[in-house]
């Protein structure tokens, strides 16, 4: 028996999860009923979800506090790539959805959910969050709070004794530690998520959906195969590609099953360590990417909301698709601080047209059905990027460096 599950663990990660997915699928189609095996997918989530609260608490306040003055930390360039991607993403969907219209057959209604009624209150729920009560934030998975305190005490930590700084880096590794056991355990979680999502929802219902899911994925996809590459080249200076797929095996696969970029704040922490990035860099740049990352979800506003204009005759002029890309991009990087994310931001990007509430409601309501999809999608481009434009950040940095220590 032991050597059956040490042949396993020697399986890559990746080809497990397929695995997971392949066996999954055929349980889904074959055995619907068996929702034990739900059960697996939970647990996973579960456990991602609440150890990644704490974990990013610790990994920030652990990096800021032994961080010494004058280290280079990039930060500013990857906040300025964090924002340059969710605008270009936006703007790509505003571009795909002029190219390819759609329209939407608007029937059905979604009343028990409320979207945030302007840009201001998605703006005032970000603020609060910042100042959300500690102990409240780690509850809730509130990740702008927790971000917010553990930088505060980061900081106020510096001139702490190096026995409390060694204690703090000592429980960031432990429950680094855990994750890693976690993670291990992704099979079995993609097995009964996959389970879940094809024994509820049905391939078939998707089918009616589909040209406003080829829009969609097609719309990430060009943003994750050329787009990104693009910015990638142009902070490297070389073949962008190897960074990409790497990016997009190790994060985005696991996001896409997750469907939470804070559950893969630890599978992409651990891929910061393995390209040898630096600690203190990413240990604050990618929990800050997953709250102000968005560019799948800059997509998914743009897009629907088009949708929505089409759907109802509204001709939209170019101006107001550009409105409409900055408007979906500040939306996006608010998403996170929503309950229930993008698509309840659609309303807003809507109502950029005049369109009534109860049509973009409707449009949510699509948005939900086409979710099985759309969100892992979404979730996967978020997620990778975090760890891209962390990466290529601090290459490019490097980059610069060279030729001066070559004048030396």
């Amino acid at each position: 028996m032991k050597s059956l599950i040490h042949r396993w663990n020697e399986i890559s990660l990746v080809k497990r999860i397929l695995c997971g997915l392949l066996l999954g699928t055929v349980l889904g189609l074959v055995l619907p009923q068996a929702s034990i095996i739900i059960l697996f997918g939970n647990l996973f989530v579960g456990a991602l979800k609440a150890v990644a609260p704490l974990l990013v608490l610790f990994l920030v306040m652990s990096a800021l506090c032994k961080h010494q003055a004058g280290k280079q930390t990039n930060m500013k360039r990857i906040i300025f790539l964090y924002l340059l991607g969710t605008f270009v993403a936006g703007f790509v969907a505003v571009l795909a959805s002029f190219l390819f219209p759609i329209t939407l057959s608007l029937t059905s209604s979604v009343s028990d959910i409320t979207p945030p009624g302007g840009i201001h209150e998605v703006l005032n729920t970000l603020l609060m969050n910042l100042v959300a009560n500690p102990i409240d934030a780690l509850i809730q998975s509130n990740y702008i709070g927790i971000l917010a305190w553990a930088i505060l005490l980061g900081i106020a930590l510096r001139n702490a004794s190096e026995g409390l700084k060694n204690a703090i880096e000592s429980i960031s590794d432990a429950l680094s530690h855990i994750v890693r056991w976690v993670i291990s355990c992704a099979p079995l979680g993609v097995m009964g998520l996959v389970f879940n999502t094809i024994s509820q929802q049905g391939i078939e219902s998707l089918l009616s959906y589909g040209k406003l899911i080829l829009l969609l994925v097609g719309t990430m996809a060009v943003v994750a195969f050329i787009i990104n590459p693009i910015i990638v080249f142009i902070g490297i200076r070389k073949n962008p590609y190897p960074l990409v797929f790497k990016c997009i095996k190790d994060s985005g696969i696991t996001a896409f099953f997750t469907r939470s970029s804070a559950a893969n704040i630890p599978v992409n922490m651990r891929l910061c360590a393995e390209l040898g990035l630096n600690k203190d860099t990413y240990a604050v740049s990618i929990p800050l990417g997953a709250t102000i990352n968005m560019g799948g979800a800059a997509i998914t506003i743009s897009i629907l909301a088009l949708a929505a204009a089409h759907t109802m005759g509204i001709h939209v002029d170019f101006a107001s698709a550009l409105i409409l890309s900055i408007l979906s991009a500040v939306s996006a990087c608010g998403a996170s601080g929503v309950a229930g994310g993008s698509l309840l931001l659609v309303p807003l990007a809507c109502s950029l047209f005049g369109i009534p509430n109860d049509i973009a409601m409707q449009v949510v309501g699509v948005g939900f059905i086409v979710g099985v999809i759309q969100d892992s999608c979404e979730t996967a481009i978020n997620s990778s990027t975090d760890v891209l434009y962390t990466a290529v950040a601090e290459l490019s940095q490097r980059r610069e460096k060279l030729p001066s220590a070559e004048e030396a």
